[in-house]
Protein backbone atom coordinates (compact mmCIF):
# COMPACT_ATOMS: atom_id res chain seq x y z
CA UNK A 1 0.00 0.00 0.00
CA UNK A 2 1.49 3.33 -1.02
CA UNK A 3 2.11 5.94 1.63
CA UNK A 4 1.28 9.55 0.85
CA UNK A 5 2.67 12.66 2.47
CA UNK A 6 0.73 13.63 5.60
CA UNK A 7 -1.17 16.59 4.03
CA UNK A 8 -2.29 14.38 1.12
CA UNK A 9 -3.38 11.60 3.48
CA UNK A 10 -5.36 14.13 5.54
CA UNK A 11 -7.08 15.50 2.41
CA UNK A 12 -7.94 11.98 1.20
CA UNK A 13 -9.36 11.10 4.63
CA UNK A 14 -11.54 14.24 4.62
CA UNK A 15 -12.78 13.62 1.06
CA UNK A 16 -13.73 10.02 1.96
CA UNK A 17 -16.24 11.45 4.44
CA UNK A 18 -18.31 12.80 1.55
CA UNK A 19 -21.26 10.62 0.48
CA UNK A 20 -20.50 8.34 -2.46
CA UNK A 21 -16.75 8.96 -2.27
CA UNK A 22 -14.64 5.88 -1.62
CA UNK A 23 -10.87 5.63 -1.24
CA UNK A 24 -10.08 5.62 -5.00
CA UNK A 25 -12.37 8.58 -5.74
CA UNK A 26 -10.94 10.48 -2.78
CA UNK A 27 -7.42 9.89 -4.10
CA UNK A 28 -8.40 11.08 -7.60
CA UNK A 29 -10.00 14.23 -6.19
CA UNK A 30 -7.04 14.91 -3.90
CA UNK A 31 -4.55 14.63 -6.78
CA UNK A 32 -6.78 16.82 -8.94
CA UNK A 33 -6.73 19.48 -6.23
CA UNK A 34 -2.95 19.11 -5.93
CA UNK A 35 -2.51 19.64 -9.68
CA UNK A 36 -4.91 22.61 -9.70
CA UNK A 37 -3.60 26.15 -9.51
CA UNK A 38 -3.32 27.82 -6.12
CA UNK A 39 -6.19 30.14 -7.14
CA UNK A 40 -8.46 27.18 -7.93
CA UNK A 41 -7.60 25.49 -4.63
CA UNK A 42 -8.25 28.74 -2.74
CA UNK A 43 -11.57 29.18 -4.56
CA UNK A 44 -12.64 25.66 -3.55
CA UNK A 45 -11.64 26.21 0.08
CA UNK A 46 -13.39 29.59 0.10
CA UNK A 47 -16.58 28.10 -1.35
CA UNK A 48 -16.64 25.43 1.38
CA UNK A 49 -16.11 28.08 4.09
CA UNK A 50 -18.83 30.32 2.59
CA UNK A 51 -21.35 27.48 2.55
CA UNK A 52 -20.77 26.84 6.26
CA UNK A 53 -20.73 30.52 7.18
CA UNK A 54 -23.58 31.90 5.07
CA UNK A 55 -26.18 29.17 4.62
CA UNK A 56 -28.79 28.32 7.23
CA UNK A 57 -32.34 27.00 7.42
CA UNK A 58 -35.31 29.20 6.55
CA UNK A 59 -37.23 29.94 9.74
CA UNK A 60 -40.53 29.14 8.00
CA UNK A 61 -39.95 26.14 5.70
CA UNK A 62 -36.49 24.76 6.72
CA UNK A 63 -35.09 25.09 3.19
CA UNK A 64 -31.38 25.87 2.96
CA UNK A 65 -31.01 29.58 2.24
CA UNK A 66 -28.75 32.59 2.57
CA UNK A 67 -31.70 34.94 3.30
CA UNK A 68 -34.47 34.51 5.86
CA UNK A 69 -37.21 33.89 4.94
CA UNK A 70 -36.13 32.04 1.80
CA UNK A 71 -37.01 33.10 -1.75
CA UNK A 72 -40.07 30.82 -1.84
CA UNK A 73 -41.53 31.92 1.51
CA UNK A 74 -40.96 35.61 0.80
CA UNK A 75 -42.19 35.60 -2.81
CA UNK A 76 -45.35 37.68 -3.34
CA UNK A 77 -46.15 35.67 -6.50
CA UNK A 78 -46.33 32.27 -4.80
CA UNK A 79 -49.50 30.83 -3.29
CA UNK A 80 -48.75 30.80 0.45
CA UNK A 81 -51.89 28.72 1.12
CA UNK A 82 -50.55 25.53 -0.52
CA UNK A 83 -47.58 23.79 1.12
CA UNK A 84 -45.65 20.95 -0.51
CA UNK A 85 -43.87 18.80 2.08
CA UNK A 86 -40.61 17.19 0.93
CA UNK A 87 -37.96 15.12 2.68
CA UNK A 88 -34.83 17.01 1.61
CA UNK A 89 -33.99 20.46 0.19
CA UNK A 90 -32.82 18.77 -3.03
CA UNK A 91 -36.39 17.52 -3.62
CA UNK A 92 -37.55 21.10 -4.20
CA UNK A 93 -35.61 21.25 -7.47
CA UNK A 94 -37.52 18.21 -8.79
CA UNK A 95 -40.87 19.86 -8.06
CA UNK A 96 -39.73 23.21 -9.47
CA UNK A 97 -38.64 21.54 -12.73
CA UNK A 98 -42.30 20.89 -13.54
CA UNK A 99 -43.02 24.65 -13.60
CA UNK A 100 -46.58 23.82 -12.49
CA UNK A 101 -46.35 24.22 -8.72
CA UNK A 102 -46.67 27.77 -7.45
CA UNK A 103 -47.09 27.14 -3.74
CA UNK A 104 -44.49 27.05 -0.99
CA UNK A 105 -42.52 24.25 0.64
CA UNK A 106 -41.77 22.58 3.94
CA UNK A 107 -38.59 20.51 4.28
CA UNK A 108 -38.56 17.70 6.85
CA UNK A 109 -34.82 16.89 6.55
CA UNK A 110 -35.41 13.15 6.50
CA UNK A 111 -38.16 10.58 6.92
CA UNK A 112 -39.43 8.45 9.77
CA UNK A 113 -37.24 5.40 10.26
CA UNK A 114 -37.61 3.66 13.63
CA UNK A 115 -34.90 1.14 12.67
CA UNK A 116 -32.41 4.03 12.35
CA UNK A 117 -33.70 5.87 15.41
CA UNK A 118 -35.47 8.61 13.43
CA UNK A 119 -38.77 9.52 15.03
CA UNK A 120 -41.03 12.57 14.64
CA UNK A 121 -38.85 14.51 17.09
CA UNK A 122 -35.81 14.24 14.80
CA UNK A 123 -37.68 15.72 11.82
CA UNK A 124 -38.95 19.26 11.25
CA UNK A 125 -42.58 18.30 11.87
CA UNK A 126 -43.46 20.47 14.86
CA UNK A 127 -43.09 23.76 12.98
CA UNK A 128 -45.22 22.32 10.13
CA UNK A 129 -48.03 21.57 12.60
CA UNK A 130 -47.66 25.09 14.04
CA UNK A 131 -47.62 26.60 10.55
CA UNK A 132 -50.82 24.78 9.56
CA UNK A 133 -52.39 25.62 12.93
CA UNK A 134 -52.14 29.31 12.02
CA UNK A 135 -55.19 28.80 9.80
CA UNK A 136 -53.81 30.36 6.61
CA UNK A 137 -52.97 27.09 4.83
CA UNK A 138 -55.66 25.39 2.73
CA UNK A 139 -53.80 22.35 1.37
CA UNK A 140 -50.75 20.32 2.31
CA UNK A 141 -49.27 18.15 -0.44
CA UNK A 142 -47.24 15.24 0.90
CA UNK A 143 -44.39 14.68 -1.56
CA UNK A 144 -42.27 12.25 0.44
CA UNK A 145 -40.38 9.51 -1.38
CA UNK A 146 -42.22 6.32 -2.46
CA UNK A 147 -40.24 4.20 0.00
CA UNK A 148 -41.34 2.40 3.16
CA UNK A 149 -39.98 5.32 5.22
CA UNK A 150 -41.54 7.93 2.94
CA UNK A 151 -44.93 6.22 3.05
CA UNK A 152 -44.75 5.93 6.86
CA UNK A 153 -43.89 9.63 7.07
CA UNK A 154 -46.77 10.58 4.76
CA UNK A 155 -49.24 8.47 6.77
CA UNK A 156 -48.06 9.96 10.07
CA UNK A 157 -48.25 13.52 8.73
CA UNK A 158 -51.72 12.94 7.23
CA UNK A 159 -53.00 11.79 10.63
CA UNK A 160 -51.49 14.80 12.41
CA UNK A 161 -52.57 17.38 9.83
CA UNK A 162 -56.16 16.19 9.35
CA UNK A 163 -56.74 17.03 13.02
CA UNK A 164 -56.02 20.64 12.04
CA UNK A 165 -58.86 20.58 9.49
CA UNK A 166 -56.65 21.16 6.46
CA UNK A 167 -56.93 19.31 3.14
CA UNK A 168 -54.09 16.77 2.87
CA UNK A 169 -53.14 15.26 -0.49
CA UNK A 170 -50.45 12.79 -1.57
CA UNK A 171 -48.52 12.97 -4.84
CA UNK A 172 -49.48 10.30 -7.37
CA UNK A 173 -47.10 7.41 -7.95
CA UNK A 174 -46.89 4.80 -10.61
CA UNK A 175 -45.21 3.84 -13.84
CA UNK A 176 -42.54 6.28 -15.04
CA UNK A 177 -43.07 7.88 -18.45
CA UNK A 178 -41.10 6.06 -21.14
CA UNK A 179 -40.93 2.73 -19.31
CA UNK A 180 -42.52 -0.61 -20.21
CA UNK A 181 -45.39 -2.01 -18.11
CA UNK A 182 -43.92 -5.50 -18.56
CA UNK A 183 -41.03 -4.61 -16.23
CA UNK A 184 -43.09 -2.83 -13.56
CA UNK A 185 -43.05 -4.31 -10.06
CA UNK A 186 -46.34 -5.07 -8.29
CA UNK A 187 -46.19 -2.14 -5.82
CA UNK A 188 -45.59 0.40 -8.60
CA UNK A 189 -48.40 -1.16 -10.67
CA UNK A 190 -50.74 -1.07 -7.66
CA UNK A 191 -49.96 2.64 -7.09
CA UNK A 192 -50.53 3.35 -10.78
CA UNK A 193 -53.92 1.64 -10.67
CA UNK A 194 -54.93 3.42 -7.46
CA UNK A 195 -53.89 6.78 -8.92
CA UNK A 196 -55.80 6.40 -12.18
CA UNK A 197 -57.97 9.30 -13.33
CA UNK A 198 -60.74 9.84 -15.82
CA UNK A 199 -59.70 10.93 -19.32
Amino acid sequence: MSKFAEPMTRLIDELKKLPGIGNKSAQRLAFHILRSSADDADALASAVRDVKANLHLCSICNNITDVDPCVYCSSPTRNQKIVCVVEEPTNIAAVEKTRHFNGVYHVLHGSLSPLHGVGPEQLRIENLITRVGGGEIEEVILATNPTVEGEATATYLAQQLKRQGVMVTRIAMGIPVGSDIEYTDEVTMLKAMEGRREM
